[in-house]
């Protein structure tokens, strides 16, 4: 097999999400040398009831069953986050693992997967160094999750690619009067709502607040989002928004605040980064690796006096947002590319597969050599 022959599967779920978000960029950015195909698990994360459960496993369970029968790749590269989604794209592991005898890449997503590692079942610990130790690469977002899965995983088998956006995608506006703030993530508990909602409230019973926020998403705190717009005139509730709206309005922010309780390395921040825009967020993950003094400023998680502080700190001081959103849009494209990130994996893929491989003829390309972009 030539350098530039590899048949890379790339396994995950298609359901939307942060996952199918990362992996359809990942595979217009990888050159075009690389066959790429990708697998998905059948997990459909937005539903809820008795029906969407049984018809999530039913098909999940289906796409298990059909997995170990088709043509065989020359590296599988699995993307999993925590709990039931780890579980499931274990048995993708092990089956490459035993019955193709391939290289595994094993990518790491999930804000809570910290916690997972932590889990006292001696059960879940053993799947997971089980897991880990079939893997020939695992990709972490940063160095925390770095240190994170040294507890289960060789440091020699770890690899550090972060997560990444296309900034040509955004067009900045900069300094405006007022300053414009948005929250652009999903309205539940765990993305920091309820602080953001709190901090809105203290900061506009002090007096004319000198911000306006536009807030965008789905999800259960849409309600108090709804009244926290309806209490405030300058709060704009816009609902769930298209890619192109969520462009524009990053594009046209100062300040983007995410108070989440838990993250891995949040795409949308490095969206409103490549937006031009200031950050407060929280000092969880990979967001202090990200985010210095020059950039935004971090405040704990669950803090809404903290979160408030900030806010009115940034809101006051027009000039230093400035030069925080042009710095952070210079460092994502520094950093957080695409164009960058792709090559960043795609050498994970040439360490991994080896030089010279035998391949069947059943386990060649069926039609030609040309690299190609499939879905199954």
């Amino acid at each position: 097999m030539s350098e530039s022959d590899i048949d890379v599967l790339v396994v995950g779920t298609f359901g939307g999400g942060g996952i199918h978000h990362y992996i359809d960029n990942l595979i217009v950015h990888l050159p075009d040398e690389l066959s790429a195909a990708t697998y998905d698990m059948r997990s459909d994360p937005n539903g809820d009831g008795v029906r969407w459960l049984l018809t999530s496993i039913v098909a999940s369970i289906v796409a298990a069953v059909r997995f170990p029968i088709r043509r065989r790749p020359d590296l599988v590269h699995v993307h999993s986050s925590y709990a039931f989604s780890f579980y499931r794209a274990a048995f993708y592991v092990f089956v490459v693992d035993a019955l193709w005898r391939r290289p595994i890449v094993f990518h790491v997503h999930g804000s809570s997967f910290d916690t997972f590692l932590e889990r006292d079942s001696r059960l879940v610990r053993f799947l997971q160094s089980a897991v880990f130790e079939r893997c020939d690469r695992i990709v972490v977002l940063s160095e925390y999750w770095r240190r994170e899965l040294e507890t289960r995983a060789p440091d020699r088998k770890l690899v550090v690619v972060p997560n990444a956006v296309d900034p040509d995608r955004f067009d900045p506006e900069y300094d405006h009067d007022p300053t414009r703030l948005t929250f652009v993530s999903s309205l539940i508990p765990r993305k920091g709502v309820r602080e953001l909602i709190d901090a809105v409230d203290r900061l506009s019973s002090e007096g004319p607040p000198g911000f306006e926020l536009a807030i965008a998403g789905s999800g259960p705190l849409k309600d108090s989002v709804e009244d926290l717009a309806e209490r405030h005139e300058h709060v704009t509730y816009h609902g769930f928004v298209s890619e192109r709206e969520k462009c524009r309005l990053l594009s046209t922010g100062d300040v983007f605040v995410l108070p989440s309780h838990a993250e891995g390395l949040p795409i949308a921040m490095l969206e409103a980064m490549a937006g031009g825009n200031a950050i407060v967020s929280t000092t969880v993950g990979s967001i202090p690796e990200v985010i210095d003094d020059d950039g935004g400023v971090l405040v704990e998680p669950g803090d809404p006096t903290a979160l408030a502080d900030a806010i009115g700190s940034l809101a006051r001081d027009d000039a230093r947002v400035g030069r925080m959103a042009r710095k952070n849009r210079d460092l994502v494209r520094d950093r957080y590319a695409w164009t960058a990130i792709a090559g960043r994996i795609t050498r994970v893929y040439r360490e991994v597969t080896p030089r010279t491989a035998t391949r069947t003829e059943s386990d060649r390309p069926s039609i030609d050599s040309a690299p190609r972009r499939r879905q199954e």
